[in-house]
């Protein structure tokens, strides 16, 4: 048994998908502290309602986001250069995250402390964003047959 664990953590880190779903979420987890640190500097020092304070924080995130999934997940697709047009791209998909993260927050800050409902609210982001990001922003752009022969 021991010896199929490695072959099958091996196997499933060996796939594009797997493997960049895994990275996404360790960039997340730092775009996290940096998103609950903001959040908490608006919303308790700042005292800025729950909507500004959590588009503020998610700015900030978002922002970081981009550059570390340009330069780590999707350094393939994307070459590794941070470019205007992809950034705004990025932020115009994150949007629908934002969206569902800030609903997601509202809705179940009047059930539960609001910092649990934040931690709720980023793994909706999570899910939101890993899909717009792999299937639309850094998705491979198919090759002109033509350009190969220029």
């Amino acid at each position: 048994m021991r010896l199929i664990l490695p072959q099958i953590v091996e196997t499933w880190l060996s796939r594009p998908t797997v493997s960049k779903i895994i990275s996404f979420g360790v960039i997340g987890l730092g775009n996290t502290l940096i998103d609950l640190a903001i959040f908490t500097v608006a919303y308790q020092v700042l005292k800025l309602p729950l909507v500004p304070a959590n588009v503020i924080a998610w700015l900030v995130a978002v922002s970081c986001s981009y550059v570390m999934n340009t330069m780590i997940t999707f350094r393939a697709e994307s070459g590794r250069v941070l470019r205007r047009k992809d950034y705004l791209s990025f932020v115009a998909s994150g949007v629908l995250g934002v969206i569902a993260t800030t609903t997601t927050l509202v809705v179940l800050s009047h059930f539960m402390p609001v910092y649990a409902a934040k931690l709720l609210a980023i793994l909706v982001s999570f899910i939101v964003n890993f899909t717009m990001s792999h299937f639309v922003v850094f998705r491979t752009k198919p090759t002109d047959p033509n350009e190969a022969i220029r």
